[in-house]
């Protein structure tokens, strides 16, 4: 797979914007354009304005308007009109990161990034802003990388500019409180503690930690307690002071950018943003280049060895390479990429596959920094690989031979730049967060002009750069790293801020020079052109008065279809979605590693042919189900038939290859032991999944069973699995009613054809139910999590069925405890940096639900909950009734939200159509009735259903603590549940035999359908 990187690119290397409309002018991509503003525009807006422009290039499709601003402090801002918008957003990037941190102060940047969300001079409140935000349907979050820090938020547009007058002040005047700092310290050391042992993070600061002795890429970018708080008091280091210092250094407007989207016209959002972001100080800052690159002369030629947390096998060559940002319209790492990366006939992939020693490979650019860069390949290894890492290597170095050899290919050139210019012209709409979020970045690296156009630019062909390049990729070159839980107990070093093991040893010259002298395999080749490059972009006309939501066009034995052609989008694209039913698939342990291997091997057999179809923009995806098979076909709707032809010719004649059957077995089963690595507060919310369903295998339960799992088994198994079925499937998109009905045919008939296929019989299709808690409960199950220091709780208060009134009742308590939670539980008691509530919903049912990952015990977090809501009960008994309707009005905001991807909306159509409940409608129909919903409902709802002593209280809650060594004791005896703040807690009911709790309990019904599937579909309270 070409590893497509976002990277950080910069106009020249020391880049400083100043007055002088000339030459700004020319840096920011010409096309300056003076506009007349009403004068009431105020003069003083124009003071602050160096210079607009408004032929930003966007897409065809795009309807947007867009603007771009350069103040005279050097702010450069993106202003976003959208009228269909029901969320306005803004992000701020500071070009300035954790890279700039002190030497003595790891982490400060990130920190700095956590504070300025705690209190403002004119909004001295800790959560004013995040309150702010939450009373009127709205969202925040940051970011910190190497040289950017990135805050982001949404809002309901008529609250747009008190969000934003809250959000400037973060740049303005932050108050960065003493006692706030000592806080929120430990959230900083939460968040380090969750990462310390993810492979991903570990990886990553190792190959930091062991570049190049002092320079800035080695640094620990996260910070934890002991960078930020103890270390510093031992030194006497005022960290709140160092905090300021940072701030009032590095934060420059103009290493700044802004992006900002609403409703309201270009004008009105820029006398929104002038005046308030115009007051920011240009402290004329300089924006980081290191053109050392971290990798010198001892950095590369050797290998490391590395104990990963969970069992993982990887093989990782990186090389160093220039910074390419400044070659933007060429892209010449994009080039090598596509090559290095591709998975069709010829490929590294197919090639090294073939042999038995990978399962995946990745290769591609990784960003570094302003001025050095990396191209890494990275290979997933099977057992047999790790003993041949030396022959893929010589594999790696052939395929490079073969790409100099063949030289740059203008065509191939030629056919990444028409697939990015394709997928611009008809790229999906993002929702405003993440769109403003990720384009802001942009305003720093490229011309107002091509913000939105430059990452998928390749209009020039530069086969010098790709040459260039190529010639960094030697074996002399070349940093190799291996990992594998083959090296425990045989490493001599260990990593400072993650403490991963490791051996390094330099590559020696023999081998080396065996690289060198690789030569040619003749199994390498380019790629083919692709041919499922689409040509037909038509959009299929719609007939006049056609269904507002999906239709049921086939309902027989055989299949269940749904049709829906998109009147939204308007885009050449479409989305199959289709589930294929068994009651074999999910039978017994052994029957779901079945199915589970089934899909696989049908996928990976596909690979090489599906691969063109993907790198075109149509994908698919195969996956096995508690039902059966679900099967996706979704991308441009021009060639998807062609390429669910292949699936469906390999799904029901599958010729299974004994390797790779071996090699993605021993993979599969490794997946299912690595889920004991996984966070704890993932644990809480997986077993109670289990604990509810009415069946559900367990991790340990489907890997005790693969010692049966054979390839004489699954061939026995695949005709019975397919030989009884029902289809149930959505078409939704640019295709009409009878290409829908056709595409079914093709499904029925190759079924029919291959695999005799009859349909199943009705009580065959039932769903499965959840288990129905008895009123005044109180349930808990505790599990350890041998991997991680840290706890994890996950507490469910079941209400009952899906019905309309209870769930906007449910999502209304959730939409006002949201906020007071997180500032409450992880920012005032600083519980755990993962704090979390909301509606939980599983087979119909649902409940309110606490997610926690803490470093103190579960059973005092479940206190702390319960405390928690007894306050929260008098806040709802004496909110008044201007605040309530506040909360409802932000409740109505977000579920005003219209998907904005063809994808999203198919999805949305599909969540009904799997549930049963075939709801098409439900949020008009949820939200008329939200808004008769009074104070006095919820109290009721409250007093039924989550007070400590409901009648109706139905509480089951998962503890999961980490595993007490021999000679440590568990803290949490000393911490039993007892009365907390005045509450009188219920002794739980310990859960210690998950079968036995689940068969003395009730099943609930399944939620009434809200069509009647005979019919047209209609909405129905």
């Amino acid at each position: 797979m070409h590893r497509l990187t976002v990277l950080y690119r910069h106009l020249s290397s020391n880049l400083v914007v100043k007055p002088g409309f000339l030459r700004i002018n020319q840096q920011l991509g010409g096309g300056l354009k003076q506009i007349k503003l009403e004068k009431a525009s105020s003069e003083a807006m124009e003071s602050k304005v160096e210079c607009r422009y408004d032929n930003i290039i966007k897409s065809a499709e795009d309807n947007r308007l867009y603007r771009g601003l350069l103040l005279k402090n050097g702010m450069k801002i993106l202003i976003i009109s959208d009228s269909t918008t029901e969320k306005a957003a803004a992000a701020m990037d500071v070009h300035i990161g954790s890279l700039s941190d002190p030497w003595n102060l790891p982490g400060l940047a990130h920190f700095l990034e956590h504070m300025l969300f705690l209190g403002t001079k004119k909004y001295p409140s800790e959560n004013a802003y995040m309150q702010y935000l939450s009373e009127h349907g709205g969202s925040s979050n940051a970011f910190t990388s190497g040289q950017h820090t990135n805050y982001y938020f949404d809002v309901g547009c008529e609250h747009f500019e008190g969000a934003l007058d809250r959000f400037a002040q973060f740049f303005l005047c932050p108050l960065l409180n003493e006692e706030v700092s000592e806080r929120e310290v430990n959230a900083v050391d939460q968040e380090n503690t969750r990462n310390v042992k993810q492979d991903n993070w570990r990886l990553f600061q190792l190959q930091k930690s062991t570049s190049k002795k002092n320079h800035v890429y080695t640094k620990f970018n996260a910070g934890n307690k002991n960078t930020l708080q103890t270390i510093p008091l031992q030194e006497g280091v005022n960290v709140r002071e160092e905090l300021l210092n940072f701030h009032s250094k590095y934060y420059s407007s103009n290493i700044m950018a802004l992006a900002i989207l609403g409703k309201d016209s270009l004008d009105t959002m820029e006398s929104m943003i002038v005046d308030l972001f115009g007051s920011v100080e240009n402290k004329s800052v300089e924006i980081p280049v290191w053109l050392e690159h971290p990798y010198g002369e001892e950095q590369v030629q050797v290998e490391y060895n590395v104990v990963p947390v969970k069992d993982l096998r990887q093989l990782n060559i990186s090389f160093a390479i220039p910074d390419m940002s400044e070659h933007y319209k060429s892209k010449p790492s994009h080039y090598l990429g596509h090559l290095v990366g591709h998975e069709g006939v010829g490929s590294l992939l197919s090639e090294l596959k073939s042999q038995g020693w990978v399962n995946m490979l990745y290769g591609g650019e990784k960003a570094g920094a302003k001025g050095f860069s990396f191209f890494t390949v990275t290979v997933d290894l099977s057992e047999e690989g790790l003993d041949h890492v030396e022959d893929i290597i010589t594999h790696i170095f052939q395929y490079l031979n073969m790409l100099h050899k063949e030289c740059p290919q203008e065509w191939i050139h030629k056919e990444c730049q028409d697939l990015d210019n394709m997928r611009f012209q008809f790229k999906d709409k993002e929702r405003p967060s993440s769109y403003v979020m990720m384009t802001v970045a942009n305003l720093h690296e490229y011309p107002f002009t091509e913000v939105l156009s430059a990452d998928y630019t390749m209009s020039e062909y530069r086969p010098d750069l790709i040459t260039m390049i190529l010639g960094l990729l030697t074996p002399d070159k070349a940093r190799i790293s291996v990992v594998s839980k083959s090296f425990e107990g045989k490493t001599e070093n260990v990593e400072k801020w993650y403490g991963t093991e490791y051996n390094v040893k330099k590559v020696p010259a023999d081998v080396i020079q065996k690289w060198q002298n690789a030569g040619l395999n003749p199994k390498f080749s380019l790629p083919a052109r692709n041919d499922f490059i689409p040509t037909d972009f038509s959009i299929v006309p719609n007939e006049e008065g056609s269904p507002a939501f999906p239709t049921l066009i086939k309902d027989t034995p055989m299949s269940k279809v749904w049709h829906k052609q998109d009147d939204t989008f308007l885009l050449p694209k479409a989305c199959y979605f289709i589930d294929i039913t068994s009651p074999l698939s999910y039978l017994d342990p052994l029957h779901t590693n079945l199915t589970r291997l089934f899909t696989v091997l049908v996928k990976d057999a596909l690979n090489e042919y599906a691969y063109a179809a993907e790198i075109a923009g149509i994908g698919y995806s195969l996956d096995s189900t508690y039902y059966g098979l679900y099967l996706n076909i979704s991308g441009y709707n021009d060639k998807q038939d062609i390429l669910l032809k292949k699936v469906l010719e390999k799904l029901t004649n599958l010729q299974i290859d004994v390797k790779r059957f071996e090699v993605l077995k021993e993979m599969y089963s490794r997946m299912l032991k690595n889920f004991s690595a996984e966070q704890p507060h993932q644990h809480a919310v997986y077993y109670t999944t289990v604990l509810m369903s009415e069946l559900a295998w367990t991790k340990d339960e489907l890997s005790n069973s693969m010692e049966e799992v054979t390839v004489e088994r699954l061939k026995a198994f695949i005709p019975q699995l397919l030989s009884r079925l029902h289809v149930e499937a959505l078409f939704y998109g640019n295709l009409s009613k009878q290409r829908a009905l056709e595409v079914v045919d093709m499904i029925e008939n190759e079924l029919k054809n291959t695999c005799s296929t009859k349909p199943l019989l009705a009580s065959q299709l039932v769903k499965r139910r959840e288990i129905q808690l008895p009123d005044g409960c109180y349930f808990q199950y505790r599990k350890c999590n041998d991997v991680h220091d840290s706890s994890g709780i996950e507490m469910y208060y079941q209400v009952g069925l899906q019905e309309t009134e209870n769930n906007m009742l449910l999502e209304l308590l959730c939409q006002i405890i949201s906020e007071p939670c997180f500032d409450t539980l992880r920012t005032q008691e600083q519980l755990g940096y993962i704090v979390f509530s909301g509606v939980r919903r599983s087979n119909g049912v649902q409940g309110f639900r606490v997610i926690i990952q803490s470093n103190k015990p579960p059973s005092y977090l479940d206190c702390r909950v319960e405390a928690f809501l007894a306050q929260m009960k008098e806040l709802i008994i004496n909110m008044k009734d201007e605040e309530f309707e506040r909360q409802v009005s932000a409740l109505v905001v977000k579920r005003s939200v219209k998907p904005k991807k063809l994808t999203t909306q198919c999805r949305k159509y599909w969540s009904e159509i799997i549930s049963g409940q075939y709801h098409f409608d439900r949020d008009s129909v949820e939200i008329a009735c939200l808004k008769t919903i009074t104070k006095d409902n919820l109290i009721d709802f409250f007093n039924k259903y989550i007070d400590a002593n409901a009648s109706q209280r139905h509480k089951i809650s998962v503890h999961v603590k980490p595993t007490v060594t021999a000679d440590e004791p568990d803290s949490s005896e000393n911490m039993t549940d007892k009365p907390v703040d005045g509450i009188v807690l219920t002794e739980p009911v310990v859960v210690t035999d998950v079968t036995y709790f689940k068969s003395g309990l009730s099943l609930f019904p399944r939620p009434a359908s809200y069509i009647d599937s005979l019919a047209p579909a209609k909405s129905k309270l």
